[in-house]
């Protein structure tokens, strides 16, 4: 073998870059939480531990509105509007999703309610 002979070059393998990727890739999996799980008290409609007594008292969830008993209401208002049909925070409030409402909106109501002190939510459906 002289120097003036060509080598022959070789290609680079990819198998340890290969095996290095699936590895931070498993890693990142495991290590990694992809949202936070949360639980929601509630009683899907009629099997509430305590009988209903008062006034009615239906929050009509839709898409752009609010609706207690019927009568449009802003999410401001609704927690001041219950607390002259509640005597006290455990009464039963009863929730009712319209069409097509995400989600998230319904939770953000019940988050509202329980963040208001109201405890005995029982959901419609």
């Amino acid at each position: 073998m002289t120097f003036d002979d060509p080598r022959v070059k070789r290609r680079p393998s990819l198998t340890p870059m290969i095996d290095v990727v699936f590895l931070l890739l498993v890693f990142f999996m495991l290590a990694s939480r992809f949202g936070m799980d949360m639980q929601l008290p509630l009683t899907v409609g009629g099997t509430s531990s305590t009988p209903y007594s008062g006034p009615p008292r239906l929050v009509q969830v839709e898409a752009e509105e609010l609706r207690l008993n019927g009568a449009p209401v802003t999410p401001e208002d609704l927690v001041t509007k219950l607390e002259t049909l509640t005597e006290t925070p455990t009464d039963t409030i009863i929730l009712r999703a319209g069409d097509e409402v995400p989600l998230q909106r319904m939770v953000s109501v019940m988050d509202a309610l329980g963040a208001a002190g109201y405890s005995s939510l029982v959901l419609l459906e």
